[in-house]
């Protein structure tokens, strides 16, 4: 029997999922509007945009350094409780089970602004406005089996990686309950439990999924493409400093297995430096970074494209 979901979900599984996608798109910012009132009337407050840009940056670096640059594309080794911690921090980004988000991934780039990309700004039907909003989070409504079986064999192989996949409601419970939990024990008050909750969960993951979301649609248009990659990815300097060095999306995807992504050295990619931090003391080997030759070879290439197309 095969282990495989079908390509096409059930109608009641489909509109369960579509609801629990309409839940985390729309919450986040009715949290975002609500602190924006609470602000208004009783200003900024030390401990709820501490426990916002700390949550930001644990659950940041889950994804950037976890789910994409070492499940989804093995950039470089580490030790199993390195593995464990980076699938458990990234999941508490609310960004899906670990093994969805790496198959979406890998068939991104399999496909990459192809008609079989989960999210190109730059296939399938409608103007730019449409195709732009539906490679945002218009996609994610579109609930389909990504092919899990056929992108993440190997991680399904790990028993570690399934039990963390497995439980990640939990993990999404426990990103909420850590602010709200210091929030109130921090200010010594229900409110401060509350704000807490607000900033470091919902409103963090606001800002945490439209800068994940902006790598798939605002970096496969606007910016720069130094190197050949085959497609439309994009060097955008917002986004290289908001998304923890995502950004270099060119680089990227002309380089996929690097862990390096800024590759100039005014790249901002704080990503990479916690990785190389990392591998000064033995939590990652074998990291993986292309080298003068290739670097040269790919940008020989986007030149000579690009003087082809004038």
């Amino acid at each position: 029997m095969s282990s495989a979901l079908p390509t096409q979900p059930n109608m009641h599984v489909r509109r369960g999922a579509q609801f629990i996608v309409l839940i985390s798109v729309i919450l986040p910012p009715l949290a975002l509007a609500t602190v924006m009132w609470l602000t208004w009337n009783t200003g900024f407050n030390i401990i709820d945009l501490s426990l916002f840009f700390g949550m930001y940056l644990l659950c940041g670096y889950g994804i950037t350094i976890g789910f994409h640059r070492y499940f989804s594309h093995k950039s470089f080794d580490c030790p199993r409780w390195v593995k464990i911690f980076l699938g458990i921090s990234g999941s508490m980004a609310v960004q899906g089970n670990l093994f969805w988000w790496v198959a979406v991934h890998r068939k991104h780039h399999k496909h990459s602004d192809e008609d079989d990309d989960p999210h190109s700004p730059h296939a399938g039907h409608g103007g730019r406005i449409r195709k732009f909003l539906y490679s945002h989070f218009g996609w994610l409504f579109d609930i389909q089996d990504p092919g899990e079986a056929r992108f993440v064999p190997d991680l399904m192989k790990d028993p570690d990686l399934r039990f963390v996949s497995r439980m990640f409601p939990v993990w999404v419970v426990i990103s909420m309950l850590i602010p709200t939990v210091l929030g109130g024990v921090l200010t010594g008050t229900w409110f401060g439990a509350l704000t807490g909750f607000l900033w470091g969960g919902l409103v963090r993951v606001f800002f945490e999924h439209h800068v994940t979301w902006s790598i798939n649609s605002v970096c496969h248009i606007w910016g720069a493409q130094p190197y050949d990659s085959h497609d439309h990815s994009r060097n955008n300097v917002v986004f290289g400093v908001l998304a923890l060095g995502e950004g270099w999306h060119n680089n990227h995807h002309a380089f996929p297995t690097s862990a390096r992504h800024g590759l100039k050295w005014w790249q901002f990619d704080t990503s990479w430096l916690i990785i190389k931090t990392m591998s000064l003391v033995g939590m990652a080997t074998k990291v993986k970074t292309p080298s003068q030759d290739r670097l040269a070879r790919a940008a020989t290439n986007a030149s000579n494209k690009t003087s082809s197309e004038t």
